[in-house]
């Protein structure tokens, strides 16, 4: 088979050759698992009316939503070096749409609980997105590529809380009450997700040159991983990085919705639309973070892509706290988008380090990284399930956690790589 090598340049208009119609494909399919992982938060007014939560049980569910997809990150890195992301990503589908579609069956807390947990591990999809489009474009457009894909399958977030109210609303407009209109509106993402598995599996590649067992890489790779990359601290600084960034997005996905019902006196779906105001910055704002990092990276190697990374941290951390001490809804809406642009940006300009640490192990880096982010969301539900502290205080408290993480990735030295960073996938 003749090796074809990664792309030089990222024409997002392009869907002819493998890598471009990988990486369209990769992206729309993380922009649906936002539908199945987060289709519930914007129905949680409604949800915690019909299942009567306390502010307790909701911050469980929180912690909950992204828990199993700690477990699953690290799980699916390792997938991805051995068994392929097209079947990896086509198994997580087929299984994640189970309790996706199930969840509607939950008549208790405990039962909905459940539920939330096996749908966390949806959230694993994104390090087989980071990690195939790795494979498919070379060093130099890598982290413009992983920030573009990331940032628009990351709008599914966004999308998720303006369209699930929607749909909402239009059950019950067919007769249906509140009380099942959220059940049968879940039915809605486990079937997108269903159709992305079969065009996963028969429209992509797991290389540029071919799949996994067409190009006899699997028995290769199966020695490969080395488990020794533990040791490199720069791996656990990303993770404390991605968690209060990536963290802070998934637990604000989860919480804006409620948030607005609660402290501004919003409708459920005026509510979904000014969070979901959140999420749509990721069409833009995690690609200008992966692009900076590439630019910068040109002149001032990997240190200057850690001191980028460094100033945008500290500058998500400063709108947390602005967010927290608006005083009105405009106020609150002005500092949500100034915060979400540099939190983005953040995303963004991580994972642009990200798969140069360790080529050799690429996915089981972003599997920790990427677990890393979900580990900051599950930390920060516990702020937001106490009864002391208000939602205000816990977004201030985050802010504080955000600029200290701001000051580690500052002192921590990205050295370059010894090697090429070319993947080696023939």
């Amino acid at each position: 088979m003749n090796t074809i090598k990664p792309l030089e340049k990222l024409n997002v208009f392009s869907f002819k050759c493998v890598q471009m119609r990988t990486f369209h494909i990769t992206w729309m399919t993380f922009f649906v698992c936002f539908f199945g992982w987060f289709g519930l938060a914007p129905l949680m007014p409604t949800i915690k009316e019909t299942l009567h939560l306390s502010k307790s049980q909701i911050g469980n569910i929180i912690i909950a939503s992204v828990s199993g997809t700690i477990i699953a990150r690290l799980l699916i890195g390792r997938l991805c070096d051995t068994w392929g992301p097209r079947k990896t990503y086509t198994a997580l589908l087929l299984l994640g749409a189970i309790p996706v579609m199930g969840v509607g069956l939950a008549n208790s807390y405990e039962t909905f609980l459940l539920f939330r947990l096996a749908i966390s591990i949806v959230g694993a999809s994104f390090v087989i997105t980071q990690f195939h489009t790795s494979i498919m474009f070379s060093p130099a457009i890598k982290g413009t590529a992983n920030a573009v894909a990331g940032g628009w399958g990351n709008l599914g977030g966004g999308i998720t809380n303006m369209v699930m109210p929607l749909i909402f609303s239009a059950i019950v407009g067919f007769g249906y009450v509140k009380a099942d209109a959220w059940r049968y509106a879940m039915i809605f993402p486990g079937i997108l997700m269903l159709i992305m598995a079969f065009i996963y599996y028969r429209y992509t590649k797991d290389t540029p040159s071919g799949n996994y067992d067409e190009i006899e890489r699997t028995a290769e790779q199966k020695s490969k991983t080395d488990y020794s990359v533990l040791k490199d601290w720069r791996i656990w600084a990303l993770s404390l990085a991605y968690a209060v960034c990536f963290g802070m997005e998934i637990t604000f996905d989860n919480v804006a919705a409620l948030h607005f019902v609660q402290e501004y006196g919003l409708s459920q779906s005026t509510a979904g639309i000014c969070a979901g105001a959140f999420g749509f910055m990721n069409i833009f704002a995690r690609a200008l973070g992966g692009i900076f990092a590439d630019k910068v990276g040109k002149t001032y190697g990997m240190r200057g892509k850690g001191l980028l990374l460094a100033s945008v941290l500290l500058l998500e951390g400063l709108g947390l706290i602005m967010f927290a001490n608006a005083g009105n809804l405009t106020m609150a809406l002005l500092s949500m988008i100034g915060f979400a642009l540099f939190l983005k940006m953040a995303n963004g300009a991580t994972y642009a380090i990200t798969p140069f640490v360790n080529a050799k192990n690429v996915g089981l880096v972003s599997g920790i990284v990427g677990a890393g982010g979900n580990v900051g969301g599950m930390l920060f539900g516990f702020l937001f399930k106490s009864e002391n502290i208000t939602y205000m205080q816990a977004f201030a408290y985050i802010g504080l956690i955000v600029i200290a993480i701001s000051v580690i990735i500052f002192i921590t030295r990205f050295s370059e790589p010894k090697k090429a960073l070319e993947l080696n996938l023939a």
